[in-house]
């Protein structure tokens, strides 16, 4: 069933190959085929030489020798243009960069975001991350391999017509074949257990050289601590690996020592029986046999290796097409507008992984045209309840209805097309110029200038493009010889992009203002109310803000208080502060601190 899944995807390639340059393709074939003949002719033509020598047939050995030594010039052109050839294809047409294309395609392609959760998805993107040329390798390796089995058959054909006692040599070669296959699998066990490993260290070597955590580390003496670990994770996974490759290297080399020994003898018993062309046929073909061996159990262990790589690649498919089957088999378009709201019924979540719940049984409606704030000390739910409106993760149990229509039918691009948000982990996008990192706030007017420059200032970000050298044309970030922004001002051009879409049914606001001062916080703040009033007027939409400044939250139409994943109060700010409640003391307890009046 497996080695079905490897031959499905390298014919999936070879097919591909073919129709975008069948010329090529059909070139390494043929180079291939021509190969073959040129080893078993170079063998034939070596015997004709000696016996025509042996015979005094002097006409008949020059010709075998000048045919031998077209065969070798012949040989080392073909070996030259499969190469070049090869190479073409896989970094020019079909390659890696197809590969890797299908993989960000299938990613993409899945719905919601859960599987980022997952650990198992994560160690397989971390194989799967470079692995394009393997894949690809692969394919190729299966046509090479198809050859190498011709060239066996017709080496050990014409040496059975010899003799029958050489035939054996292909039992003897089945000990290599079977001890490479267990050296490669002892290596591909080892590649997933010290994956994590791995990828432990290069998150801590990231921390260690990079620019966002280096004020923190070098204030606290981290450092070292992380440059400790980060060794330690990696000695450990290099430990695992040298175990690994000693074991799987000594398989191979008892292997090829046993086939070694088995084929001399084998050899040397019939060489003494044989005739002086025979002997030079036996040896030319023989040396040729250990050779298409050896690149045979070379060609299998590459394809075990891309094998390796596979596994992870075809794990991805399985699961992007198990999302869509578990997906609406015909999914609803999304209103226009909101007449009745959202109703949130029951809902349950708990993330992959864990077994405490994110989000507990709950239930609430959001008025058509409301705004709704979410409040809640750290861990309570707030940010996974408007992931779950916004359609990022599948309620575990209950159910999300947009004016009647469970929003698990929605199509999710049709969903977030209405959608538009900022949250509080936002992208950074360091190598874009800042219109078009505004812009990716709605793709479908990325070359509408007007519009970009109306979400730069309702985000406030006016006063941050003026002050750049090339204004909206500016490229953002160090890494690519950018301009580096300080916190709040990439929390603005985040806000910019969230603004980008003028008619959503849902504006979501997950700590917008997080790394703004109070004077900007307050201007956008008030944008925001007034867009929001807006949008409830002309559509019906709801913004759902999370925010843990109240004096931002209070003039809130609804606000929806969370304690441990489950909705313990909801109402207005006055309906909240007039009776005992979990927000009336956390409102209190801000106020106590920033002296804000009750």
């Amino acid at each position: 069933m497996r080695a079905r899944k490897y031959l499905r995807l390298w014919k999936d390639l070879l097919v591909l190959s073919w129709r975008r340059v069948p010329a090529l393709t059909a070139g390494v074939f043929a180079l291939e085929a021509l190969s073959v003949a040129l080893t078993i002719a170079l063998a034939l033509l070596l015997r004709s030489v000696v016996d025509g020598m042996v015979h005094a047939q002097a006409q008949s050995a020059v010709l075998a020798a000048v045919g031998a030594a077209l065969a070798c010039v012949l040989t080392l052109v073909v070996n030259r243009l499969h190469g070049l050839i090869a190479m073409f294809l896989a970094v020019g047409k079909v390659g890696p960069t197809d590969v890797d294309r299908r993989v960000t395609e299938d990613i993409a392609g899945i719905e919601d975001i859960a599987h980022m959760e997952l650990s198992d998805y994560l160690d397989r993107v971390d194989i799967l991350r470079g692995s394009a040329w393997s894949l690809v390798q692969g394919m190729w390796t299966v046509v090479r391999t198809g050859f190498t089995l011709v060239q066996l058959a017709i080496s050990l054909w014409i040496l059975g017509s010899v003799d029958p006692r050489l035939l054996s040599l292909l039992l003897f070669a089945v000990v290599p074949v079977w001890t490479d296959h267990r050296a490669r699998r002892i290596i591909n066990a080892m590649e997933v257990g010290t994956a994590e490993q791995f990828r432990l260290q290069r998150h801590l070597f990231e921390l260690a050289t990079g620019a966002g955590p280096a004020k923190e580390l070098r204030v606290a003496g981290a450092g070292p601590e992380v440059t400790r670990r980060q060794r330690a994770a990696w000695d450990e996974a290099m430990m695992g690996r040298f175990r690994a490759r000693l074991r799987a290297a000594l398989w191979a080399i008892g292997g090829w020592v046993a086939f070694t020994i088995a084929f001399t003898f084998l050899l040397g018993s019939v060489i003494s029986e044989a005739s002086a062309g025979d002997i030079v046929l036996l040896v030319t073909l023989a040396v040729s046999l250990l050779q298409a061996v050896h690149n045979g159990i070379s060609q299998v262990t590459t394809m075990m290796n891309a094998g390796y790589h596979i596994e992870p690649y075809l794990w991805l498919q399985d699961y992007v097409k198990r999302q869509k089957r578990s997906g609406t088999p015909i999914p609803q378009p999304a209103p226009q507008r909101l007449a009745r709201g959202i109703e949130i019924r029951n809902l349950r979540y708990t993330y992959p992984g864990t077994t405490r719940p994110a989000l507990d049984d709950v239930t609430v409606t959001l008025p058509a045209g409301a705004m709704v704030a979410v409040v809640g000390e750290h861990g309570s739910g707030k940010s996974t309840l408007v992931k779950m409106l916004s359609k990022f993760y599948r309620p575990d149990a209950g159910a999300i209805l947009v004016d009647g229509t469970d929003l698990a039918a929605i199509e999710a691009t049709d969903w977030r097309a209405r959608t538009s948000a900022a949250f509080q982990d936002f992208g950074r996008y360091p190598h874009i110029a800042l219109a078009e990192s505004v812009a990716l706030g709605d793709l479908a007017h990325r070359d509408d200038t007007a519009r970009i420059a109306a979400a730069i200032r309702a985000a406030g970000a006016d006063d941050l493009v003026a002050k750049l050298p090339d204004g909206r044309e500016t490229v953002l970030g160090r890494t690519f010889g950018g301009v580096d922004l300080s916190e709040g001002q990439w929390q603005k051009v985040a806000l910019a992009r969230a603004a980008m879409r003028t008619t959503p049914l849902l504006l979501v606001l997950d700590e917008p203002t997080a790394s703004l001062d109070a004077p900007s916080e307050k201007a956008i703040f008030d944008r925001y109310m007034a867009q929001s009033k807006r949008l409830a007027e002309s559509h019906g939409a709801i913004t759902v803000i999370i925010s843990h400044r109240f004096s931002t939250v209070s003039g809130a139409d609804l606000i929806l208080v969370l304690d441990q994943a489950r909705l313990v109060d909801h109402g207005s700010h006055e309906d909240l502060m007039t009776r005992d409640s979990k927000y009336s003391e956390l409102f209190a307890a801000q106020a106590t601190a920033y002296r804000l009046p009750g």
